[in-house]
């Protein structure tokens, strides 16, 4: 696909390019968006070189690929702006240091997340994302197929019989108001992608367990599924810079903030857009099993 409003140069051979000779806190022509998409599609997460955005046009460039979500379920958003997610690791404690999808726990999880880089450390604190759509081809025909008729139940609620005992009372706090209203939602295991068409495998650290399978069962079978996604070849790693933005695709990738800066500040800003119903092969939608999601994926007002 060549694109005529921008230079795209891919970071990793399956996943991952960076735009550049864009201005995102510019007015953007809808030839550029609709590019950018196109880009985003491809490539699964794209990258955008020490931006100048603050809150309101980073707000403002989310909007134009949709509506954009709250700030997240049952975590508090940024004073001011309902739609923005502070994740500031120099005063909280909590670390998204394990491969995710971004809030696969409600039935509709979010299209795109966009996050822009405040305070980065002097070394360390790099993102990595996955290509799910990669690693549902690298599986063997037979565990295809058995990936095809699986459905699996995500959630928000922490696994206590597996949580370490010495949690800090910070951290117990933050999962207190993390787990404040649970979500269950039965989404398939293998998803099909609403603007490509792709098939990828749609899972991640929310699945507790596979419909019809034994926790025990589960685990195993997630662990080797889960294997194909975090392979280095379905991989992407960023260095971060001050002023920098990833947008990346949420219907095909997994990512995991990287846990290795110690004590020094990191702090990041994340939007979602406002997603659809995950499809399965079958073309069957996914499900909420319980908490209902509808106020997380209200149009938020751009006078908020």
């Amino acid at each position: 696909m060549s694109f005529q409003n921008f230079d795209v140069q891919p970071v990793a051979g399956r996943i991952g390019a960076e735009i550049v000779g864009v201005d995102l806190s510019a007015d953007l022509s809808k030839e550029i968006i609709s590019e950018i998409r196109q880009a985003l599609v491809q490539y699964k997460v794209i990258f955008f070189r020490r931006q100048q955005l603050d809150a309101n046009r980073q707000v403002a460039f989310a909007r134009r690929f949709g509506e954009v979500t709250t700030a997240h379920p049952t975590v508090p958003s940024f004073p001011g702006h309902p739609e923005v997610l502070d994740l500031n690791y120099g005063r909280t404690v909590t670390r998204a240091n394990n491969w995710h999808t971004d809030v696969t726990f409600v039935d509709r999880p979010p299209l795109g997340s966009i996050l822009r880089a405040i305070v980065i450390p002097a070394a360390g604190g790099d993102t990595i994302w996955a290509n799910s759509v990669t690693a549902y081809q690298d599986l063997p025909a037979h565990l295809r197929n058995l990936a095809d008729q699986l459905w699996a139940i995500h959630s928000n609620a922490f696994d206590y019989a597996v949580t370490p005992i010495d949690l800090s009372e910070e951290v117990k706090a933050y999962r207190d108001v993390f787990t404040s209203t649970v979500y269950e939602t039965l989404h398939p295991v293998v998803r099909v992608h609403p603007e490509s068409g792709e098939r990828g495998l749609f899972i991640g650290g929310f699945v507790r367990q596979i419909r019809g399978l034994s926790s025990t069962e589960s685990a195993d079978l997630l662990r080797l599924l889960q294997a194909y996604v975090t392979r280095p070849e379905n991989t992407v790693r960023w260095r971060w810079q001050v002023g920098d933005v990833a947008f990346w695709d949420n219907r095909a990738t997994q990512h995991y903030a990287i846990s290795d800066y110690g004590d020094q500040p990191r702090h990041v800003q994340r939007v979602t857009i406002i997603g659809d119903r995950p499809v399965g092969i079958d073309g069957k939608q996914s499900e909420a099993i319980k908490g209902d999601s509808s106020a997380y994926n209200q149009r938020v007002s751009v006078a908020a």
